[in-house]
């Protein structure tokens, strides 16, 4: 394992590369730096506001991030042994896709895999929701 982390800055640098990739093909929409920075933080604005109102945000070919609910539940210290309440509370989960688990294993993408349409979604409004954004290709 790498222990490499992506960041935002980095998110934005590859927003900004992949626009100037495109700016040869049209040059009418020129793309900064800050334009990349503030495109990353709008999607990830949206995907936060939509998973703090309990919808599943799903990404294709990469993943899913869900809310569960977890119950209240008796604990136990494990240093004392003490009984202690755990108190109710909302976790995030992800859960990669099929396709994402078999690139990080090196296994071959499917051709419908990379035929995926770049789409954009609206953010949930109702709990429960689902925001499902399709990507086409890798940043």
């Amino acid at each position: 394992m790498s222990g490499k982390t992506v960041t935002r800055a980095e998110l934005a640098n590859a927003v900004y590369r992949l626009g100037l990739l495109n700016r040869k093909v049209d040059p009418s929409e020129p793309i900064s730096r800050e334009k990349s920075a503030e495109l990353v933080e709008s999607v990830l604005q949206i995907m936060t506001d939509a998973v703090v109102e309990g919808a599943s945000v799903k990404i294709s070919s990469f993943g899913a991030f869900d809310v569960r609910e977890k119950a209240a539940r008796i604990g136990r210290n494990p240093r004392t042994g003490e009984e202690a309440e755990i108190t109710p509370r909302r976790v995030l989960v992800f859960r990669a896709s099929h396709i994402l688990k078999n690139r990080m294993n090196g296994e071959a993408q499917s051709t419908e895999a990379q035929s995926t349409e770049a789409s954009a979604a609206d953010a949930a409004k109702e709990p429960g929701q689902t925001v499902r954004v399709q990507a086409k290709g890798t940043v």
